[in-house]
């Protein structure tokens, strides 16, 4: 492999893995000699090389594969250090030493030059969608982003993945930039905190860092969990934390665990972390989650205006993909691509095939038996005689709300919902399913005691 097929791999790894994951670990990389099948790739630290080889080697050797299609494996080689006199002093520190990212170097603010991360222009606020879940933290990450004066320090946000942790940080950043452009804000992830730190000690280049990051109004760190472990860049976070408290700087941190929770983090970092407001956003309830589909569905219909959906296919999503909004609306977006590509409408059958691989990830382990006996309960009726052969309408009309919440709410084919309906055939299921469908859109009542057991069996 040349040099220029090496430079066109990189522009579609950049493609790929997007601008901070090049920036950080696919830009360093040098191509080095290629023999018997093995390329071998130049690599700053040993720790470098490791995180390159378990996380993307597999997606550069495919790239590679394409300009040359005898190479088998990749092998990643540690650059040739630097003469005894040009290394950095011995320093009292246990962290990986690591080449930074090849960013624009940083500059203190009378430069105007922002060290600000790459900012995702989709995540503003107004396309944030607020419900109970998350409202405390959206209007928390409001109002610091307001850029008065600050009232709790740092703001700590913290929550699993998917759930708007980024879009926040992102959104603050960008509203800070509108309303006092006159600040100097630094957004970085605690991972590129640590590169920085650790390039600058090699470099002994310790009282630039220092300036730069201690002269800033705010500072905001996304994913701090990532420097739990790592003793110097820890101690290098916490002087920087308190000497920016000290002048009545903003913190704002994100983490996908509270402060208390996150282990190999010192407990005195911890104490700073919970000093000021700590916020948790919530995993999303329904309703929250429907919001954000009926607010991404817009955008694609503007895309595809060809394409029309079906009553019931957003409610059915927001039901079965309830961990993770990114999961939600990458489901969403692989819907419509799908639909336009097949010239078919969103319905439920489409909905099911294109996302059956969402769908099963995402199930919630309902069993029949459990939605059965939910009914049964609901309707005061037994078991036996809502599974049994009895078709008196107060026996089959939870029967059928039974079959309906199984069919939609578990994996289960018609078939093996049959036999669990003591041994019904699958076309009394469908029926019962469509019976369903019809009598939701006109019966208040039906409508109700599905959302009811719906969210008795989701809780």
């Amino acid at each position: 492999m040349t040099q220029d097929d090496w430079g066109l791999v990189k522009q579609r790894l950049l493609k790929t893995v997007g601008q901070n994951n090049y920036t950080t670990w696919i830009d360093p990389l040098t191509l080095g000699k290629s023999s018997e099948g093995i390329a071998t790739l130049t690599v700053p630290t040993t720790f470098f090389g490791n995180y390159v080889s378990q996380n993307f080697s597999d997606l550069i050797l495919h790239e590679m594969k394409a300009y040359d299609g005898s190479l088998s494996r990749l092998n990643f080689s540690v650059a040739a250090k630097a003469p005894a006199d040009q290394q950095p002093r011995a320093t009292r520190h246990t962290d990986a030493v690591v080449a930074a990212s090849r960013a624009p170097a940083a500059k203190t603010p009378a430069t105007g030059v922002s060290y600000t991360a790459p900012l995702e222009s989709r995540f503003t606020f107004d396309t944030f969608v607020v419900g109970k879940p998350n409202e405390l933290a959206h209007a928390a990450a409001r109002r610091v982003a307001e850029g008065g004066p600050v009232t709790f320090n740092p703001l700590f946000l913290y929550g699993g993945v998917g759930l708007g942790k980024t879009h926040l940080m992102h959104a603050i950043a960008r509203e800070l930039q509108v309303r006092k452009p006159q600040l100097n804000v630094l957004y970085l992830s605690a991972e590129q905190f640590m590169y920085r730190f650790v390039q600058a000690l090699r470099d002994r280049k310790m009282m630039d860092f220092k300036e730069i990051f201690r002269s800033v109004d705010v500072l905001m760190v996304d994913d701090v969990q990532f420097i739990a472990g790592k003793d110097s860049t820890q101690e290098e976070f916490f002087h920087t934390f308190n000497a920016l408290v000290d002048q009545n700087k903003q913190i704002i941190i994100s983490a996908d665990r509270a402060p208390q929770e996150i282990k190999d983090l010192e407990e005195r970092v911890k104490s700073r972390l919970q000093c000021g407001l700590v916020v948790d956003l919530h995993p999303t309830d329904y309703e929250l989650r429907l919001g954000i589909l009926q607010t991404k569905v817009e955008g694609h219909r503007a895309s595809y205006p060809e394409l029309s959906m079906d009553d019931g296919v957003l409610e059915f999503l927001a039901h079965r993909i309830s961990t993770n909004v990114r999961v939600l609306e990458g489901a969403l977006t692989r819907l419509f691509a799908f639909a336009s590509l097949v010239g078919r409408k969103i319905d439920m059958d489409l909905t099911q095939d294109c996302l059956a691989d969402v769908l099963r990830a995402s199930e919630r382990k309902i069993t029949v038996e459990e939605i059965q006996r939910k009914v049964s309960d609901h309707y005061n009726i037994r078991l036996s005689d809502m599974v049994g052969p009895k078709r008196l309408r107060s026996y089959a009309r939870p029967r059928q709300v039974a079959m309906y919440l199984c069919k939609h709410m578990t994996s289960r084919s018609l078939p093996e919902i049959g036999r669990r309906f003591g041994g019904r055939d699958h076309t009394t299921v469908m029926h019962g399913v469509r019976r369903i469908e019809e009598l939701k859109a006109s019966d208040g009542q039906i409508a109700e005691d599905l959302e009811l057991l719906r969210r008795a069996l989701e809780e």
